[in-house]
């Protein structure tokens, strides 16, 4: 899907109403939506155990956390792509510390155009992270599917006293013969010998 289609969802943990303001501009209800404004670190927590967002953005500070470990904690936990918003002055520090875990770092005041920008990398860096979540689903799979029908080759060895090049052999044969997959074949050994 290109990324001028896709929609993204969005969370924003902020207590000033004029960054809301400016930011709620940003957002166009045919890429951004929903778009979540919370005016606390606990409400922003608690909205995302509700749901899930592909965006957060954390204006620092808010009245019960600095956002620091906020942004560190969301960025490595889940697969949303964070962005903290910090005064000019703390910039460097806060970076130096958020930025190995993946949180963008940008410095306030800032310009439209350097939010917009900001928006195009972490829709960006957000399908690169779909992608990986496939290939790890994909990858988890194929190990369940080795582990299944390694069990159904042991099932055979030891019922009817094959070796575990035939079990493998006669697996896939079956397999193909039945037009299924090896894994719902061997599912079936182990539920016929168990």
């Amino acid at each position: 899907m290109d990324l001028k289609e896709r929609v993204y969802s969005v969370l924003v943990a902020s207590a000033a109403e004029k960054f809301n303001a400016s930011l709620r501009e940003l957002f166009p209800d045919f890429k951004y939506a929903p778009v979540q404004f919370e005016s606390s670190i606990s409400a922003a927590r608690r909205a995302l155990l509700e749901r899930e967002y592909d965006f957060i953005a954390i204006n620092a500070p808010l009245p019960d956390d600095d956002g620091i470990d906020f942004s560190i904690e969301v960025s490595t936990g889940k697969n949303a792509v964070v962005a903290l918003f910090v005064r000019t002055e703390h910039y460097s520090p806060v970076f130096a510390k958020v930025s190995p875990h993946g949180v963008y770092t940008l410095p306030k005041p800032t310009s439209k155009q350097l939010v917009l920008q900001a928006l195009d990398w972490m829709a960006s860096t957000r399908e690169r992270l779909r992608m990986l979540t496939k290939k790890t689903i994909s990858l988890e799979d194929k190990m369940q599917e080795i582990r299944i029908v390694n069990r159904a080759k042991w099932v055979l060895i030891t019922a009817l006293k094959m070796t575990e090049a035939d079990a493998h052999r006669y697996i896939e044969k079956q397999a193909m013969d039945r037009c299924i997959s090896k894994r719902e074949f061997a599912e079936n050994i182990i539920k016929t010998y168990s």
